[in-house]
């Protein structure tokens, strides 16, 4: 099937007279069993969970893997299992723009000895590759939070396999709709699937994808362990919100691009940072026309400084003020707000993701802002 069609059909019971056509969430510790264990049987709902099977099939049909998805209480806590594959005294590359929660987990293991950590332009495919010398996990952003650089997957890819490196493509920009990166190469993928996959800002989860059957039962043993599951209800949520993917994803994408082209034209902006809109090596204004973009988050620099950001932010009405992404409403955030972003992110930048709203109210809400910006 093709994807658009995966997302409503997958994950649902068998066609049965009187089955019902959404699986039920399945509020359950424990489950009833006689005798010895089998690797087949269910034994404790932390191994396992109906609701959780449902969505992580979805997923796995979407993302083309071997092998189910592993669903996690948050995105973070998936990103915490795939990073646990690094070896103790190893080295992850990462990139230097990379989603806050992955940069500070490393340093914070960095600084306990617990492996090295090389930071990188992804999109620097020579630069990127000589860091993996002696790595042992290439980390991948594409498009990176909130520069919105893109690398070339199959190459840094590639080259990691013909080098021993293990890599993990963070796929929550992308979503599966846009990029798969198992069918290029890729050892793991991660998903927040708390914004794009869930898609109404109402749930924390994360996923993990595997390459193969065997990376799977590594992390499905240590996610038993360690115990960073979803609730069912949770999975309920989230599988709900992966039947209207493929209409939230190409009703967003089609205004981000729209609202990235407007955006390049006006006086106000300094640079916009799209996938797919041309960028101009001096940092001026882009006249060219888009051909296509990329993904539903375009990051916007203004000219001018950071307390001026914060007050066109402060005078949006249908735009929320709010970290995250990839629900269904609009969100609107200056990143440098946040100690913890890079200094390389300029003060002024805005990450707009944006959501299912009407494209036009969307863009006379950011006009008048930028206007008086503009005649300052």
């Amino acid at each position: 099937m093709r994807k658009d069609t995966v997302v409503v059909a997958g994950g649902r019971p068998a066609h049965e007279h009187d089955a019902p056509v959404n699986p039920p969430v399945v509020l359950t510790s424990t489950y009833r069993g006689v005798g010895e264990v089998a690797d087949t049987d269910r034994s404790y709902a932390r191994q396992t969970n109906p609701t959780w099977e449902a969505f992580e099939e979805v997923l796995a049909a979407l993302e083309e893997s071997p092998c189910p998805a592993l669903s996690y209480a948050s995105g973070l806590a998936a990103i915490t299992a795939a990073l646990t594959l690094v070896p103790v005294g190893g080295t992850l590359v990462l990139p230097r723009h990379s989603y806050q929660g992955s940069m500070q987990l490393a340093r914070a293991w960095e600084q306990r000895g617990i492996f090295s950590v090389r930071t990188v332009d992804v999109a620097d495919i020579g630069a990127t590759l000589d860091a993996l010398d002696g790595a042992d996990m290439l980390w991948i952003e594409s498009p990176t939070n909130p520069m919105l650089e893109v690398a070339d997957l199959p190459a840094l890819l590639s080259g990691a396999r013909q080098r021993g490196v293990l890599t993990c493509v963070d796929n929550t920009f992308a979503t599966p709709l846009l990029q798969r990166p198992l069918t290029l190469g890729a050892d793991l993928v991660v998903h927040s699937a708390t914004k794009y996959i869930a898609g109404h800002s109402d749930v924390l989860m994360g996923a993990v994808l595997c390459a193969t059957p065997e990376l799977r039962e590594r992390l499905h043993a240590q996610r038993t362990l360690e115990g960073a599951v979803p609730g069912p209800f949770e999975a309920w949520l989230a599988l709900r919100g992966v039947r209207t993917l493929a209409l939230r994803v190409e009703r967003s994408m089609a205004s981000a691009a729209e609202l990235a082209r407007r955006l390049s034209e006006h006086p106000a902006v300094a640079e916009v940072r799209y996938p797919g809109l041309p960028q101009d090596p001096g940092h001026e204004r882009a006249a060219a026309q888009m051909a296509g973009g990329f993904g539903s988050v375009v990051s916007v620099v203004l000219d001018d400084d950071a307390a001026a950001a914060e007050r066109l932010v402060a005078g949006l009405r249908v735009w929320t003020p709010a970290t995250s992404l990839g629900g269904v409403e609009s969100l609107v955030e200056r990143r440098r707000r946040h100690p913890e972003e890079p200094a390389s992110v300029p003060e002024s930048l805005l990450r707009l993701s944006v959501g299912i709203e009407n494209v036009e109210d969307l863009w006379e809400d950011l006009l008048p802002g930028l206007d008086a910006l503009a005649d300052r």
